[in-house]
Formats: C-alpha cells, sequence, structure tokens
C-alpha cells in the first residue's frame, strides 16, 4: 500500500521526510515483520524489533523517539480510527456487503458453517483487520453495531425479515434451556439452545437462503445470553440439569425484559426471581442466599458471585 493513500485515508501526520514510499503488509506482530511492511504500534516498546527486522514505516499514536530517518514514522490520532478507515477503503474496493443485525444472532452465526465468502465479525479491531485484509471480493459481512464500529461499512443492509408463512425449524422437543428440532429434514438432537432463540436462528437461517448462502450446522454450545447454570442453595455451580436452581445471566438490557416474558410463560409453576436492575454483588448474592426460588433472571454477566465446587471442596481440606 503506498504511502501517500495511508496519509489520505487516515489524516495522518508524517513525522518526517523517508525515502520509502510504498509498503508490502501492514503487520501487528512485531516479531513477524519483514522487510518493506508497515509495523503499527499499539505497543511503543515493540518498535525497535520491527525497525530490526526490516520495517519500512511506524504508525503510531503515543509519544515516540524517531531512531531511523529513512523509514517512515506516521503519527495518527488514535491506531484503531486509523484502521478502521484503511480497512473501510479496502472493503469498498472489494464490493464487500455488510449486514446489521443484533448480538443474539451473531452468536449463534458463530456457531454455523458457512461458505468462506460470508464472515461474522465479533472481535477487536486488530483481529478484524487481519481477519479481512485479504477477503474475497463480493464477500458478505454479518455484523452488529455494539461489537464492531459500524463506521466500517458504507452501505449497511438489514436482514430480510422472515415470512410468516416460512418454518425453517420444526421443533420436536423442548425444555427451557434445550431444543431438539428438524431443519432441513436434519434432526437435532437435544441442543443446548433455549427455544427462546429458536425465532432468532430461524431468521438467521432464512437470510442465508435469501443470500443463497450455503451452510452447515453443527453441536451448539450454551450462548452467552440467557446463560443458564445450575447451583445449589449455597450457589455452588453444578453440572447442567442436574439441580433444582437455576440461576440465569444476561448482560444485555435490551433482552432481560423479552427473557423475563418467556420465564413466565413457559414456568408458571415456578418460583422465580427478578434482578432486572443493575445491582452490586453482594445486594445479589444476599437476595439470591435469602430465598427460595426455581430460576433467578440477573442482568449481569458476572458469574464469580458463584463458587465453583472444586474450590469448595480444596477449602474443606483445610
Amino acid at each position: 500500500m503506498r504511502l501517500v493513500n495511508i496519509l489520505a485515508l487516515t489524516h495522518a501526520k508524517l513525522i518526517n521526510e523517508p525515502f520509502v514510499s510504498d509498503f508490502e503488509n501492514i503487520v501487528f506482530d512485531a516479531k513477524k515483520i519483514r522487510r518493506g511492511d508497515l509495523f503499527v504500534a499499539f505497543n511503543n516498546s515493540d518498535i525497535e524489533e520491527a525497525i530490526f527486522n526490516g520495517a519500512y514505516g511506524i504508525v503510531f499514536d503515543k509519544p515516540t523517539q524517531i531512531t531511523d530517518s529513512e523509514i517512515a514514522w506516521i503519527k495518527v490520532e488514535n491506531i484503531p480510527d486509523a484502521l478502521t478507515k484503511i480497512l473501510r477503503f479496502r472493503l469498498i474496493e472489494r464490493k464487500v456487503i455488510s449486514y446489521s443485525c443484533d448480538e443474539i444472532s451473531i452468536e449463534l452465526s458463530k456457531q454455523i458453517i458457512t461458505q468462506t465468502n460470508f464472515i461474522t465479525l465479533y472481535s477487536n479491531i486488530k483481529d478484524i483487520f487481519l481477519s479481512l485484509w485479504n477477503i474475497e471480493e463480493n464477500s458478505i459481512i454479518l455484523f452488529t453495531p455494539s461489537l464492531t464500529n459500524q463506521d466500517l461499512f458504507t452501505d449497511i443492509k438489514k436482514p430480510p425479515a422472515l415470512p410468516d408463512k416460512i418454518n425453517l425449524i420444526k421443533i420436536k422437543d423442548k425444555t427451557l434451556f434445550e431444543t431438539a428440532f428438524i431443519h432441513n429434514n436434519i434432526f437435532y438432537e437435544r441442543q443446548p439452545l433455549s427455544p427462546f432463540f429458536i425465532p432468532y436462528l430461524e431468521k438467521l437461517l432464512y437470510l442465508y437462503k435469501t443470500l443463497d448462502i450455503s451452510y452447515r450446522l453443527k453441536k451448539f454450545t450454551q450462548l452467552k445470553h440467557f446463560e443458564a447454570v445450575f447451583v445449589t442453595k449455597d450457589l455452588i455451580i453444578k453440572d447442567f440439569g442436574t439441580t433444582d436452581q437455576v440461576i440465569i445471566f444476561e448482560s444485555d438490557e435490551n433482552l432481560i425484559d423479552k427473557e423475563a416474558k418467556f420465564l413466565q410463560d413457559n414456568a408458571s409453576w415456578a418460583k422465580i426471581i427478578y434482578i432486572t436492575k443493575k445491582q452490586t454483588n453482594n445486594e445479589i448474592i444476599n437476595k439470591l442466599i435469602n430465598n427460595d426460588f426455581n430460576f433467578a433472571l440477573i442482568l449481569s454477566d458476572d458469574k464469580s458471585i458463584l463458587k465453583e465446587e472444586v474450590k469448595n471442596k480444596e477449602a474443606s481440606l483445610f
């Protein structure tokens, strides 16, 4: 990539007048630098190693000492923002199409095998840059604005609405936290996927179908949302399905009311505790210990309030 293009895209300041004008690759790991590469210095302490390994340029956003005037020293306001601008241009060049969705759809899509030109984004800008720099032309990206900066994309589309008459999933059996279903004449037995998520999965599969994306479902793992942890009365974690008490963790306050209604509709027989406003860990623990419940829905993702059984056994030895 040419130096002038990088400066134009990022509005960076070229600190010196280097002899180089273009770069072979953009690299983040100083140990992987080869002669002719541009090094992005998230840590200034790695700059000398990058220069030693042959870097032709350094991108930095913190005060640093210029030690080699022949290479390009490129000062940006903020490295993640600069990378976003560079990658945005790259995606335009490659004619990439982007779709915006919710976090649950991202969590589900991460667990589904798709063709290589359909990419689900969910990591930080450094990892995103590495995964997308050599992206195929006309690829499709699925992302959620809560996890990925939407400034990466120019034309953002919404997934198509699922028509009322289309049923891509037929539920054969279910509990609050597991579902057995049929999809494309294949039976998926006891998936650790709450029926709460099935409408999200069906909408995601319809997106694949609409875009003619080939895919394959595999064994699902429990999502980070509506995450069920089975516990004893002393809040000791037990294996899935082995106790009568379940604490359900949810980090997204936009989902908590929907999940509360799901519990009310599907477990009307149960004693349910709702902690739907943010509270301290001590407040949460006191409420759990001092109340009898079958299910406790908590607006939190901090499972440190629970006790690991192994730790409990170790403590009893002393």
